[in-house]
């Protein structure tokens, strides 16, 4: 339970990943608030709490000694999980037993909604999704969504995209992109089916052809165009926006223009592959593209794998591997790894920011909402920039709303219990308040559409 009034509230935070700073900034400056950082590497969490006295840190390994979690929790009011998603419901489950609110920016799993029950037992709340995407995505939307409803309208369209990308001046190398979060975690998504709603048909994509489903989307306040894929299922939403006149609900990802037909070869040659592949030792990054394509190791390769890929002559896409060093004779990383973590390894060599560039954070939502008489186009766009040698965008708009909403819990301004995500008036008109004044903020744009359907 949260604590009331002025008294000393202690917070743990698990995890001290690329999108903490910003949280553990926030957190460390409220003077009633104590945090302690609890990772498997102190000397991170030391780094982000620096002198500040309202901060410690604690070593914890949930895959070691997870039994842990109990002394940690119960010694604390609040618990944010930065772990891992699938070490949340451990988490949760001790959060439950100690009766104390816990907060994550992941998706909520099903072992975690099957948790409902005994959060609201308890009288606890598990806020989950409250982070980027998911998080700030749900709450801009719902904003807008419950706005049309209050008007007398109903939304019959929406398609929502979210990117993560270099900033245009730092978009810099021919994959257009850099890691400001996970680079596992990005290649992991890449693997992931997608389901979405399209003028009332329901389109179902496989995992291995995530890629050959793409549309190039231009924004107003950009120059750069993008192409967008489909993020995951998106018909759950039509149930937790409360859409039930919708005909389209759609929910993508940005990315720069090229990106999708390179990561589609890459998942044709299955090196999104999480199956360990034994004897890789004195092999050689060309040496293991040439087995994964079962082809000859010898000056032909490449000729060869732009036959069996189906691409054309000198294409951009062996360009891009060869620069990653995909077809370098340099020695792989491991005797036993998947091709998924060995390409991860490439992306860590070469996909990174430099000092001074900055990330970008596009979120960009598109509702057609229908009145009695009128229809409109309504456009809502966030595009956030990281600070050169400072916080990335990633960074900032995935801490500061778990950092925000963690405030508001426990100074009692938001009562809830049970398993929830932000899509409520009581989570997201203060959370997204906030935001806007720490410069996290959208431009909406409403046009009229001729006729209705």
């Amino acid at each position: 339970m949260a604590p009331k009034g002025n008294e000393t509230k202690r917070i743990l935070l698990l995890g001290a990943g690329l999108v903490t700073r910003p949280l553990v900034e926030y957190l460390l400056a409220i003077p009633e608030f104590r945090l302690t950082i609890a990772t498997r590497t102190a000397s991170k969490a030391d780094a982000l709490i620096g002198e500040n006295p309202r901060g410690s840190s604690e070593h914890f390994d949930i895959e070691r000694n997870p039994e842990a979690i109990d002394d940690l929790v119960a010694r604390h009011d609040l618990v944010i999980s930065l772990l891992p998603a699938m070490h949340h419901p451990t988490v949760a489950k001790a959060a439950i037993r100690h009766r104390k609110t816990m907060v994550t920016t992941s998706y909520v799993s099903p072992a975690m909604k099957e948790l409902d029950s005994a959060a609201r037992d308890a009288g606890i709340l598990i806020l989950n999704e409250i982070g980027l995407d998911p998080g700030i995505d749900h709450m801009s939307a719902m904003k807008i969504i419950n706005a049309v409803a209050d008007a007398g309208g109903k939304v019959t369209s929406f398609r929502s995209y979210c990117g993560g990308l270099p900033a245009p001046e730092a978009n810099t190398n021919p994959w257009g992109y850099k890691f400001s979060w996970s680079p596992r975690g990005v290649v992991l998504a890449a693997r992931n089916a997608a389901k979405y709603l399209e003028d009332g048909k329901v389109v179902q994509i496989p995992g291995e052809d995530l890629f050959d489903h793409f549309h190039i989307v231009k924004l107003d306040d950009l120059d750069n165009p993008f192409e967008a894929y489909a993020n995951r299922d998106s018909m759950p939403y039509l149930e937790l926006y409360g859409l039930k006149d919708a005909k389209t609900m759609y929910r993508g990802t940005f990315r720069y223009i090229g990106h999708c037909v390179t990561w589609k070869k890459l998942a044709d040659l299955g090196l999104f592959s999480i199956d360990i592949m034994k004897g890789l030792g004195g092999l050689t990054y060309r040496g293991f593209i040439a087995r994964l394509a079962g082809l000859p190791d010898d000056a032909n390769l490449e000729k060869a794998l732009t036959r069996k890929l189906g691409l054309p002559d000198d294409p951009p896409v062996l360009e891009k591997w060869r620069w990653l060093g995909l077809l370098d004779k340099t020695p792989v990383p491991a005797d036993e790894s998947s091709p998924l973590d060995i390409l991860v390894a490439a992306f860590l060599e070469k996909l990174q920011y430099e000092p001074g560039e900055r990330d970008m954070v596009v979120l960009h939502h598109i509702f057609i909402a229908e009145y009695p008489g009128k229809r409109e186009r309504i456009t809502s766009t966030l595009i956030d920039f990281g600070i050169p040698n400072g916080d990335t965008s990633m960074a900032r708009t995935v801490g500061l709303p778990a950092a925000v909403a963690t405030k508001l819990v426990l100074q009692g301004k938001i009562n809830l219990t049970g398993v929830h995500i932000p899509v409520i008036p009581e989570i997201y008109d203060p959370v997204l308040d906030e935001l806007e004044e720490l410069g996290i903020e959208f431009t909406e744009r409403t046009t009229q559409e001729s006729g209705q359907r």
